[in-house]
């Protein structure tokens, strides 16, 4: 449908599934453009669409590297930058000429906020009926919804998540990530290439629209079905589990290693390697719902074994045994770890000095996800994307 940005840019060609694939990417922060790196990631040309200032994140800092946010570096490879004034006639005819060749249009202005350029989908659908128009927003497109702005620890207060978030005596916490914003930019990919597909067999674009609040929900899984199937309003339990026991940390010589038995054959297995056998033969303890039922009665005989050695030796048992557990890391020794385990999970981006950044986690054997662009400075790609925009399509 769309022809791709030309360059003389040896790596366009990404040989990806979604080579070919145009995609205007009006986002920001972190939903949208952790969305489009997904799609630019599999092979989508991804045209950033960016305010004179910049996309927000730019100056969320610190930390740095070469005095760039890592937050905008961890969201914006493989795209290119073009800054656009929508309130400037020549830039804004510019955004909409990019709109009618898109593939894809993806943005999380406040719902409305796109009208006002005539960028809404029912605008842009009437030139580019093929259009696959992603929206996404806080609390939803409803009247009500629409007028509040959506941060993601807003939504982890007002899902619930943050009451099931720290000690069952202390303050409810956030998550250590912006988890609803990521989680949306995952459920917003999927509505593109649902779309997408859908378009293969209809000819016909269609409004995807995803909101944090919808993500949330939805991820909350186990609890949010046992408020609404269950009646049962979940509550904080530190890092224990409602339904399952043992599942959470527990304290060794040395520290704390993760603990879990998913079933029975896991917990004689974890009774095995702990020298306990006996326990597994306790009636009190034959099926997780006693387990869970009793677990302050089991809990101190699980860490008076452990403490028998540090974390990392139990840890090395547990593997050994393929027993589920392990250590409590840090980010880098987690990123660590995935390289000794043969994940390679970092790559090098760009060309000349290559910059690190967290490997797409999807592989695929005949169309790997491809590296192709360091993330852009602010108007990187000004000459050649309006040079095409302002060129014939053919």
């Amino acid at each position: 449908m769309s022809d791709a940005v030309s360059t003389d840019r040896s790596a366009v060609g990404s040989n990806g599934p979604l080579d070919g694939l145009l995609v205007a990417d009006f986002s920001r922060i972190l939903a949208g453009p952790y969305a489009t790196m997904l799609l630019a990631d599999l092979g989508a040309d991804v045209i950033k669409v960016e305010g004179p200032s910049g996309d927000d994140t730019r100056t969320w800092m610190p930390p740095v590297r070469d005095g760039i946010s890592t937050y905008y570096l961890g969201i914006n490879r493989n795209k290119r930058s073009i800054a656009l004034n929508l309130k400037d006639d020549t830039d804004l005819a510019l955004a909409r000429e990019l709109a009618d060749r898109a593939d894809v249009l993806i943005e999380n202005m406040r719902p409305g906020g796109m009208a006002r350029f005539g960028l809404d989908f029912d605008t842009v659908r009437a030139s580019n009926p093929g259009i696959v128009y992603a929206s996404i927003s806080g609390f939803g497109s409803t009247e009500a919804g629409a007028k509040m702005p959506g941060y993601d620890l807003m939504v982890q207060g007002i899902s619930g998540l943050m009451s099931l978030t720290g000690d069952p005596e202390g303050q409810a916490y956030r998550a250590g990530i912006s988890v609803f914003d990521v989680m949306a930019g995952m459920h917003a990919t999927i509505g593109i290439l649902s779309a997408i597909n859908h378009r293969h067999t209809s000819g016909e674009g269609q409004h995807v629209e995803v909101n944090l609040l919808s993500s949330a929900l939805s991820g909350l899984v186990n609890h949010s079905s046992a408020a609404v199937a269950g009646d049962v309003t979940p509550f904080r339990m530190g890092n224990a589990h409602p339904s399952l026991f043992p599942y959470e940390p527990l304290p060794t010589a040395d520290g704390e290693i993760i603990v879990i038995a998913g079933n029975n054959g896991q917990f004689r297995l974890l009774c095995e390697v702990l020298g306990i056998p006996e326990l597994a033969e306790d009636d009190r303890f034959g099926s997780n719902e006693e387990r869970t039922a009793r677990r302050d009665e089991l809990k101190p005989l699980l860490i008076d074994a452990l403490a028998a050695h540090g974390s990392t030796a139990w840890f090395e048992r547990f593997r050994a045994a393929g027993l589920p557990g392990g250590p409590v890391y840090t980010v880098p020794e987690g990123v660590a770890f995935a390289e000794q385990i043969g994940l390679e999970p970092v790559v090098e981006v760009g060309e000349g000095t290559p910059m690190p950044s967290v490997r797409n986690p999807i592989t695929l054997s005949a169309t790997p996800p491809s590296y192709r662009y360091a993330p852009p400075s602010l108007d990187e790609h000004r000459d050649e994307v309006r040079a095409w925009l302002a060129g014939d399509r053919d």
